[in-house]
């Protein structure tokens, strides 16, 4: 069994053991959200054909050549075409027609002028300027044309995903169903958030956080209960979790000490360790095991040092888990808005928030970035890494930073 690796090759390690979940179909209005399980091709363009770009006349081109605003050219005007109807007939020589925005081109028409920039009546109208060919058109295929890729596989569809799957008639597509994920807690001083601690006891931060943590990444997740300092106990809810879930997320009893037995009931469930430590803080303090291509994410019972190593190591995983194919954190440069005393002989992670000034990231973070401090992580959205054998880093350091 391996211990202590860094934290890369821990995540590589993590990643190597998961493959998505299955696929399902879904009506698009309720796949918002949800990840593509197949590449989006265009089956057709977009627009399918050539329409107006404004309220105006379309007409020839070629018939304002020698228009300009002392030798305007009058046409006559045939028909309306509206949105979602066609011209009866082609534009032919010294006529147009009055066209509305996005309404079809009519044969013979490749000019469109906006109703503003013209002299009209009923019966006819008047330009004061020369027109190219296909001015004020959209063309067909102008959006997309048949053929292009869309949205490969494990994209999320967002806003525009969802217009280009619409667009395309894919009413029902194919997206990765949401994986379930098991969240269990050891320890016998734990409570729930809306029971009064007694002596010595503390209420259960981390369930509600990691809780949070899922919803906000686009999973479900089921609390599986509290176990206390008892391997067999922990063992019987993994063993419920791996049951039940695609996934188990526990806290607690991954580190070194007499009740530290989560490493053991891992075992005892059937799963096989990947690793124990990693060499990072906070969030050293772990163990990641896996049964019949079931993660088992154990993390620290410290909630600031368990949320730390799961967005850096558990949390891609799971990301690959649901289908997408982007799962690694995005990587920039950013500075420190204040200094950070500590030295780093492990890679340390820094919990803040993001801000742009004058074209510069920057973090800013709280002064107290222990394993138990879970208040410097309200509101992180980017963690700054610190490499490993670092000094104190004065403000204004340029480091990586993960965004979260």
């Amino acid at each position: 069994m391996l211990t202590h690796l860094d934290y890369r090759s821990a995540r590589a390690m993590v990643l190597a053991e998961v493959i998505p979940v299955a696929v399902q179909q879904l009506p698009l209005s309720a796949c918002g959200g949800r990840i593509l399980a197949r590449d989006l091709t265009a089956e057709e363009d977009v627009p399918p054909f050539d329409r107006s770009a404004y309220d105006g006349y379309a007409f020839r081109s070629m018939d304002t050549a020698a228009a300009h605003a002392g030798a305007p050219v009058t046409l006559r005007v045939l028909e309306e075409v509206a949105a979602g109807a066609t011209a009866s007939g082609p534009v032919t020589a010294g006529t147009a027609v009055k066209i509305l925005t996005g309404a079809p081109i009519p044969p013979g028409a490749d000019a469109v002028v906006k109703y503003e920039h013209t002299v009209f009546t009923d019966a006819s109208v008047t330009l004061f300027s020369s027109f190219q060919p296909w001015e004020n058109i959209v063309r067909a295929g102008e959006d997309v044309s048949q053929g292009d890729l869309l949205a490969p596989r494990g994209t999320v569809i967002d806003p525009g995903v969802a217009g280009m799957l619409a667009a395309q008639g894919a009413a029902e597509p194919e997206v990765y169903r949401l994986p379930k994920i098991g969240i269990l807690s050891t320890g016998s001083e734990l409570v729930d958030a809306d029971v009064r601690p007694g002596p010595g006891m503390i209420r259960n931060t981390s369930r509600y956080m990691l809780e949070a943590l899922l919803a906000q990444s686009g999973f479900t997740s089921v609390y599986l209960g509290t176990a206390g300092d008892c391997a067999q106990g922990i063992c019987d809810l993994l063993r419920k979790g791996l049951a039940e879930c695609d996934a188990v997320i526990c806290t607690g009893g991954v580190s070194v000490g007499d009740y530290d037995l989560t490493p053991e009931a891992m075992a005892l469930a059937g799963a096989r360790i990947l690793f124990r430590g990693v060499d990072m803080k906070p969030g050293m303090a772990c163990a990641y095991g896996s049964r019949e291509g079931k993660l088992i994410c154990g993390l620290s019972g410290n909630p600031a040092a368990a949320l730390t190593n799961f967005l850096v190591i558990g949390l891609p995983a799971l990301r690959k888990l649901a289908g997408r194919r982007n799962v690694l954190p995005q990587e920039i440069h950013l500075r420190l808005s204040r200094g950070f005393e500590k030295g780093s002989g492990s890679t340390r992670f820094l919990r803040g928030k993001l801000s742009i000034q004058e074209g510069l990231a920057w973090i800013s973070f709280q002064e107290n970035q222990g394993n138990a401090v879970i208040s410097s992580a309200a509101g992180c959205d980017v963690l700054a890494v610190i490499p490993a054998g670092s000094g104190p880093v004065p403000a204004g350091t340029l480091l990586t930073g993960l965004l979260i």
